[in-house]
């Protein structure tokens, strides 16, 4: 019987701590990687170029569509007065222009998403470094990143974001 009795003692004492221990224990931050990306020295500088080469690019393909539809209404104009090889000529130019600004499109396209993923592959390791060297210094169990996971509530002091933002300003220098 005394053996009993100690035996349920010890699962009870075990089970109380067990369970007020990871409720005491449990810290868990949350940072938006994605804003930090953005509001960041760096991210509004980067931002910014990608901004300039887009207004550029921008340009450059406005130009190509006005030429494009100098060229088309020039041959609706000259259709009835050209012979049917002069038309087809001058359809195939229109095409072969008209494909060439497709494909310009489409490459502008893909370099700008290359620079995007250039400089997340560039930014994100450097931010998650800072993230979990708070985590270990603080003693976090978790730290969540919530630009990827929609999360229904968490408590705003635990948000680390702007304090990530601040450190990465001050430790990141870009590599060139």
């Amino acid at each position: 019987m005394k053996r009993f009795v100690w035996i349920v003692a010890v699962v009870l004492t075990l089970a109380l701590a067990f369970a007020a221990s990871p409720a005491a224990a449990e810290k868990i931050g949350f940072v938006n990687v994605q804003e930090v990306m953005v509001t960041s020295t760096v991210g509004k500088k980067e931002a910014e170029d990608l901004k300039k080469g887009i207004e550029k690019t921008k340009a450059t393909l406005q130009e190509r569509e006005a030429e494009l539809k100098k060229l088309k209404e020039e041959l609706d104009k000259q259709r009835p007065l050209l012979k049917e090889e002069a038309v087809k000529e001058k359809e195939l130019a229109y095409q072969k222009k008209l494909r060439d600004y497709q494909i310009l499109v489409k490459d502008s396209n893909e370099e700008l998403q290359a620079k995007e993923q250039d400089l997340q592959k560039k930014m994100i390791p450097e931010i998650l470094k800072l993230v979990q060297a708070i985590g270990e210094k603080e003693k976090y169990n978790m730290i969540v990143d919530y630009s990827l996971i929609p999360l229904a509530y968490f408590a705003k002091e635990n948000d680390l974001t702007k304090r990530v933002v601040d450190e990465f300003n001050k430790t990141y220098k870009p590599k060139k």
